[in-house]
């Protein structure tokens, strides 16, 4: 029953009320204002009470009583560092299930997933064991030893998916070493994720050649492995397969389950006809004598290992004969992180505030719209097209120009020469959401001043790429800014080399600046040689030597170079003005010259051995491209100022997010059983 000031005063007698309206004893409405202030203290009360009532449970409850439910029920708090664990309040409202379905192995799976967001499995290894039958419970599959004509079996030995019985394992679980044993309990997760790219077009291997009908699906038009799309499980009781999880995908898989395959991770339309499972079979086109291992006869051949296509002079579909011209593939591919651009989210990072807005796609030109704009706008391709010009960009004073990929798209620019940005005083430029590959960006010297943005792009490192995605131009950068007027910022961007003046500025943050080689030129002036203006590094990767007048700060970043022999560099890591700036928190070779440091590693030279960034690939294009291996210090992989590792995938947080598996799978895992957590990619 709620008392409101008005039922209150109507609870009074009728007598007080009527003296109160007609002013009795000097003034009106005394009582009523009385009642007013009493009413208001009432529902204070009662929104107090009901408040009460609803801090009694988990979902109702303020945020300040969630910890204090979760002590009543043994709740161990997490690095809130993934969506789900965010707030303890899902969390806390989530432990009385976990604990009713505790040790069981969906449970540990969906436990893991909640806590790391990474795709997980739960293998109970002493399933596996190579044992002696017992009449009573015969196990087919578990024999000690394994038909080598069974391919899938095969195949599978070295996965989460392995089916094949091992013999035991004494080393322990818990530090990665042994796996099959009676108390083992394995949680394989994934850190590679599957992008989509959707209708881009297919890229010729030999332009020039009418006839030759072989192609790459990846953009840059060299060899890219294909994933599958994972498909989110449809109840909590169930253990991922194969389909749930992000992984390559073999030819034997796409031989023996093309259904599972195509169209829904990898598909093929020519001239606007998508292309039916009955028309496609997968083969193995590798290089062979200067050619492809096969052709294709009646069908659309597809290699998931390398990402080649190969199409047949002439093919029907149900009787029709189908126009083999413009192919678009579309297809999964695998990366660590939201970096570079891609189909993933970049609402928040495209500007609202520039107009006017022209739409481009193809076959249209983005040239002529840049030409068009009247000084200030912004230029969106709406397509995963593949845009093969010269452009150039000129920004007049106080003009916003931005050319950017649309939410949801990743266009490709593929340059006939240096894209020029030439920019007037206080303009800028942007660049979003685009792969770039051909050629450079160049500042030029005549820039008056101004600003370049780079946001989720891709400036594919060695400008260009041989058919195995080494670069055919090593030492060519990939950024030229030749004007000292003018900064530049690099944001979720991978790119080559970076070259500036010597009074420009340049700001890397959570980016990857790729030489393509340690002793390759990363950042240095014009000359490749010289001081490059001031340089910013914050939770960067920087593969190559770096030669800046000012180093104004590096954080929680990785600077991997060194010295060539007969190097005529005097440092892999070289500031001009070490009075000004610092390094914290960072990986810095061996020999540098750098400003004051501050806990960044090695500490000592007696360390400079051990600890060193071990990367699970350094080339551009492969899945765990710049990702720290295992193998890597733990100097390196906790060493950022929050613990978390250096380098470009800081704001993953691996390590909190392993430590949140550790504390839940000590709570929940059942009394006698040992787990170990290992990386399935």
């Amino acid at each position: 029953m709620s008392f409101d000031p008005q039922r209150l005063f109507e609870l009074l007698p009728v007598i007080y009320r009527v003296r109160d309206a007609e002013g009795a004893g000097g003034s009106k409405d005394v009582l009523r204002s009385l009642i007013d202030v009493i009413g208001g203290q009432v529902a204070v009360l009662e929104e107090d009470l009901a408040q009460l009532y609803d801090d009694q449970f988990i979902e109702t409850c303020a945020e300040w009583v969630a910890p204090y439910i979760g002590d009543l029920i043994g709740y161990r708090t997490l690095y809130s560092r993934t969506e789900k664990i965010g707030s303890p309040r899902a969390e806390v409202a989530n432990t009385i299930a976990y604990r009713r379905r505790k040790g069981t192995a969906s449970m540990l799976e969906q436990l893991t997933r909640d806590v790391t967001e990474w795709d997980a499995r739960a293998v109970e290894f002493f399933q596996l064991l190579a044992t002696t039958q017992y009449m009573n419970h015969i196990r087919r599959s578990n024999i000690g030893w394994v038909n080598m004509r069974a391919s899938q079996v095969l195949a599978a030995i070295p996965t989460p998916f392995d089916t094949a019985a091992h013999t035991p394992e004494v080393r322990r679980i818990a530090r990665r070493r042994g796996r099959y044993n009676i108390p083992n309990v394995g949680i394989y997760a994934w850190r590679i994720h599957d992008y989509p790219l959707s209708r881009s077009p297919a890229v010729k291997l030999v332009p020039a050649d009418a006839n030759d009908r072989r192609y790459f699906f990846s953009p840059t038009g060299n060899n890219a492995q294909l994933y599958n799309r994972a498909i989110a499980e449809d109840t909590i009781t169930h253990i991922a397969e194969r389909e749930n999880v992000p992984m390559p995908i073999t030819r034997r898989e796409l031989w023996d389950s093309l259904e599972t395959y195509y169209p829904s991770s990898l598909s093929v339309t020519v001239d606007g006809t998508p292309l039916p499972a009955s028309a496609v079979a997968a083969s193995d086109l590798s290089d062979v004598a200067g050619g492809w291992a096969y052709t294709a006869p009646d069908k659309v051949l597809i290699d998931p290992v390398l990402g080649r296509l190969s199409l047949p002079a002439a093919l029907s579909v149900n009787g029709q004969p189908v126009n083999l011209r413009n192919p678009l593939v579309t297809f999964q591919y695998g990366f660590s992180f939201d970096y570079g651009g891609g189909e993933y989210s970049r609402f928040a990072n495209l500007s609202a505030d520039i107009a006017p807005i022209v739409t481009v796609s193809a076959p249209a030109k983005i040239g002529p719209a840049l030409t068009g704009l009247p000084a200030s706008g912004v230029v969106e391709v709406s397509d995963n097209g593949r845009y093969v010009e010269s452009l150039g960009i000129t920004a007049p004073a106080g003009a916003r120009i931005e050319l950017r990929g649309a939410e949801g798209v990743r266009p490709t620019l593929v340059l006939g020469g240096p894209l020029e940005i030439d920019l007037d005083a206080d303009s800028e430029v942007t660049l979003n959401g685009l792969l770039i590959v051909g050629d450079v960006v160049r500042v030029p010297a005549a820039s008056t001043g101004g600003r370049i943005r780079l946001r989720h792009c891709t400036l594919v490192p060695g400008i260009a790429l041989n058919v195995d995605g080494t670069p055919q131009q090593p030492t060519e950068p990939s950024l030229v800014v030749e004007s000292g007027l003018v900064s530049v910022e690099i944001d979720h961007c991978i790119t080559g080399g970076v070259r500036a003046h010597e009074d420009a500025s340049v700001r890397i943050i959570d980016s990857i600046v790729d030489a393509t080689d340690q002793t390759g030129v990363a950042y240095a002036a014009l000359d490749d040689e010289a001081e490059g203006g001031t340089l910013e590094v914050v939770r960067s990767t920087i593969i190559g030597k770096i030669h800046a007048r000012i180093l104004s700060l590096v954080s929680n970043s990785i600077l991997a170079a060194r010295l060539a022999e007969a190097d005529t560099w005097d440092y892999p890591i070289w500031a001009e003005r070490r009075q000004e700036g610092c390094a914290r928190f960072s990986y810095i070779p061996p020999g540098a010259r750098l400003p004051r440091r501050y806990r960044c590693q090695p500490a000592s030279s007696a360390d400079a051995a051990r600890i060193q960034p071990q990367f699970s690939a350094m080339r551009y294009g492969d899945p765990s491209y710049c990702q720290l291996s295992t193998r890597c210090a733990l100097e390196i992989r906790t060493g950022a100022e929050d613990e978390s590792e250096m380098g470009v995938f800081h704001d993953l947080f691996g390590p909190q997010r392993e430590t949140n598996v550790a504390v839940r799978l000590e709570e929940y895992l059942r009394f006698g059983l040992e787990a170990g957590l290992f990386y399935a990619s």
